[in-house]
């Protein structure tokens, strides 16, 4: 083998090598990122039920309010 060959193939294993200890440097985070996901959700879930209930209540509160103020407007036009 030539030297030329020699040192391509040795370029070629060292760039081998380090693009595997990136992907697997990528992977931990993911997994990192994914447990992080899944604790904000748990976190979350609460607080996003509460603003859910409290804005179906004011939706209907809205609806009563408008139902009275067309009785009233319609009660005026007597």
């Amino acid at each position: 083998m030539s030297i030329p060959a020699i040192v391509w193939l040795v370029v070629a294993m060292i760039t081998t090598v380090a693009i595997a200890a990136v992907l697997i440097g990528l992977v931990r985070h993911v997994k990192v990122l994914g447990r992080a996901l899944g604790r904000f959700l748990r976190e979350v879930d609460p607080l996003v039920r509460e603003i859910s209930a409290l804005g179906e209540e004011a939706a209907a509160r809205s609806e009563r309010a408008s139902v009275r103020a067309k009785k009233i407007e319609s009660a005026r036009k007597r």
